[in-house]
């Protein structure tokens, strides 16, 4: 599946519950080394992702000298924002035409999230559609930026109000750019009982016409929230990729890696069969419960040919070979045209 399919899917085929299309959000977690990026390519698409995402910025132009840091302390001791972006602000528009290149080599879409108007007008010669970072979402120039270039926009929603989200997306409502809205909590990493996936819901109900997603950053563990975001109805899901959990660094620790991926898909397949069709009809392994353990209308009493049938003269008992109950009425006051016993199964034959 490839990103643009999604978005040129109808609205109604959209709110069927399907695979999610995966997006491996490596971000700065080649640390400068293409090789380390090429493999993060390579295992992503191994684990079954049908994208890798990058993060496209410089230091200087995303954050000023004094930011300060919002992260665990513990894991990433870098205080200040400006600080951790210059360690990871290497690549640009060569390096990251290369990643492009690799991942069409490779068998998977490439996306990087931009940071600033430069970084925006060189990836648009690479991607299909635009992610904007939730530390974005209300900022309508640049979103406005964004949208001018045509392409789908998919906008995280973490740390936002409802009103910011609906500013958001009046902005981009107005350019005429198709959307998705990643529901996203802003915590490195989410705690479980802070993912509030309940969420998802609320912007499905807040904004239906729009395909929805979620943007994972609790501890990958079982990938059981990945999971229940899928079930939940989410179109896109997107997660910290990594090669290695153990590395120290701000991503690395909550992030999922290829392993955890391939667990996510086949936990995945046995979910899908268990949820089937959706649409309510009797399936075809039911049919002899059907016929054996639903019932028939039977006789209570012996009659005589020519009696006129009674309520009195009727129950209802398996197996379901007879008249059903629900035509009880139709039955009433017919005249039999044959002697029955009791305890026969009315059958339409046995009338005029």
């Amino acid at each position: 599946m490839k990103i643009l399919d999604l978005f040129n899917r109808s609205h109604e085929e959209n709110n069927k519950l399907q695979p999610a299309y995966i997006i491996a959000e490596a971000g700065v977690n080649h640390e400068g080394d293409m090789e380390l990026a090429k493999r993060l390519i390579r295992e992503a698409e191994e684990g079954g992702a049908h994208a890798i995402k990058f993060q496209t910025y410089k230091a200087d132009t995303i954050a000023s000298k004094n930011s300060p840091a919002y992260w665990d302390l513990n894991h990433e001791p870098t205080d200040s924002q400006h600080k951790l972006f210059q360690k990871y602000d290497k690549f640009w528009k060569k390096e990251f035409g290369e990643l492009k290149k690799y991942c069409d080599e490779v068998g998977i879409e490439f996306m990087s999230t931009p940071f600033d108007v430069e970084s925006v007008i060189f990836l648009n010669e690479m991607m299909d559609v635009f992610k904007i970072s939730s530390s974005d979402i209300t900022n309508k120039p640049f979103i406005e930026l964004i949208c001018d270039f045509g392409k789908p926009i998919i906008l995280s929603t973490g740390a936002s109000t409802l009103d910011e989200i609906q500013d958001a997306v009046s902005w981009v409502e107005a350019k005429g750019n198709k959307l998705s809205l990643l529901h996203c909590i802003l915590n490195y990493p989410t705690e479980d009982k802070n993912a509030h996936l309940g969420m998802i819901k609320d912007l499905q109900q807040k904004f239906p016409k729009y395909i929805n997603g979620y943007s994972d950053h609790t501890l990958p563990k079982d990938m059981k929230v990945m999971e229940m975001a899928t079930i939940l109805g989410c179109q896109i899901i997107e997660k910290h990729f990594t090669h290695d959990k153990t590395l120290p660094g701000n991503d690395h620790y909550h992030a999922m890696d290829k392993e955890d991926l391939k667990l996510f898909h086949k936990n995945m397949e046995r979910i899908y069969t268990l949820i089937g069709l959706q649409e309510k009809v009797p399936i075809e392994s039911e049919g002899p419960a059907r016929r054996e353990a639903r019932r028939s209308l039977v006789l209570t009493c012996d009659l005589a040919e020519g009696s006129v049938i009674t309520r009195e003269h009727l129950t209802w008992k398996r197996p379901a070979h007879g008249v059903s109950p629900k035509d009880i009425d139709l039955v009433l006051r017919k005249t039999l045209t044959a002697d029955v016993k009791e305890d026969d199964l009315v059958q339409w034959t046995l009338f005029e």
